[in-house]
C-alpha cells in the first residue's frame, strides 16, 4: 500500500519573511501553495503564547466548533476564548500575495520587521524573529525531556 504523505495538506519546514512598514507579509511559496491546493485561499489568525498562529479558514472552523463545547462560566475556558478566539482576524491575501497583519496582532506578537515562518501541520506560526531564537534556544534545552514526553506517545 503506497502512503501519499507528502501529497497531504500540511505546513512544514521554515523560512524567513519580512513585515513591511504597513504591516504586510508574504507567505512563503510554499506555505501558500497548500492554502491554494488544499484549503481557502486566506488565513485567520491570533495569537497564542509569544506568537501568531495561521489557520486556513477550514482548520479555524474546526477549532470554534470545538470551542463551542467549552464551559461559559469555567475561567480557563473563559480565559482562553478571550485571548485566543476572540483575538483573531481573518486574512485576506492581496493581488501581490501579502496579508495585512493588523496592528494589535503585531503589537500582541511584538512583530517588527523581521519574522519566521514555522510550519505546525495543520497551521503555521508567524515568530518576531528574535522571539523565534530565544524559543528555540529554549526547546534545545529541553530536547531531552522533550524527546522523552514525545517517544512516550509512539513518535
Amino acid at each position: 500500500m503506497e502512503t501519499r504523505i507528502l501529497d497531504s495538506p500540511k505546513f512544514r519546514g521554515r523560512s524567513a519573511a519580512r513585515v513591511d512598514a504597513k504591516g504586510r507579509l508574504r507567505i512563503s511559496t510554499k506555505f501558500r501553495e497548500v492554502l491554494q491546493k488544499h484549503f481557502t485561499d486566506a488565513l485567520f489568525i491570533s495569537r497564542l503564547g509569544d506568537c501568531l498562529v495561521a489557520y486556513p479558514p477550514e482548520k479555524w472552523e474546526e477549532i470554534e466548533a470545538k470551542a463551542m463545547n467549552l464551559s461559559e462560566i469555567h475561567p480557563d475556558h473563559r480565559s482562553f476564548k478571550r485571548s485566543f478566539i476572540s483575538g483573531v482576524e481573518q486574512c485576506e491575501f492581496d493581488s501581490q500575495g501579502r496579508i495585512l497583519i493588523p496592528p494589535m496582532l503585531r503589537k500582541d506578537a511584538n512583530i517588527d520587521q523581521e519574522v519566521v515562518l514555522v510550519g505546525m501541520l495543520t497551521c503555521f506560526e508567524i515568530w518576531d524573529k528574535s522571539a523565534y531564537e530565544s524559543q528555540s534556544a529554549r526547546d534545545r534545552e529541553n530536547e531531552p525531556g522533550i524527546r522523552a514526553n514525545i517517544a512516550g506517545i509512539g513518535i
